[in-house]
């Protein structure tokens, strides 16, 4: 009896410590050609009180987002001037975690309107 108390532990700190792996690990960061391109309408641009920048696009249900693109100059009331009813290509690293398990909120990578680079992080 003791023996299985013991290994139904055992096993409950495994599954607790890799699905604590798989929520806390972070975003990666690819090059150009790893990531995934999406292209589209720019529907809706808001921030969040952690200062990041959310983008919505027309007829797509997944929503985009820069983390703490506030804090690193990206300026809401501009973003929305220059792109809202305009078509952007975004690029982003393929990604899962618990937390989104369906793939609906994606992490960007690098932004482009008009063959200008808006924001990048990706590897070279």
């Amino acid at each position: 009896m003791k023996r299985t108390i013991t290994y139904s532990l055992v096993t409950i700190g495994l599954f607790a410590l890799t699905a604590a792996v798989l929520v806390f690990r972070p975003v990666p960061i690819v090059t150009e050609k790893n990531a995934i391109v999406e292209t589209g309408i720019v529907k809706s641009i808001f921030g969040t009180e952690n200062k990041d920048v959310i983008f919505v696009l027309e007829n797509n249900d997944r929503t985009f987002y820069i983390n703490r693109g506030q804090e690193m100059g990206l300026e809401i009331s501009e973003l929305q001037r220059k792109l809202i009813g305009d078509e952007i290509v975004i690029k982003y690293p393929k990604y899962w975690t618990p937390l989104d398990w369906n793939n609906k909120i994606r992490h960007i990578s690098k932004v482009e309107f008009d063959d200008e680079v808006l924001f990048n992080e990706l590897k070279n």
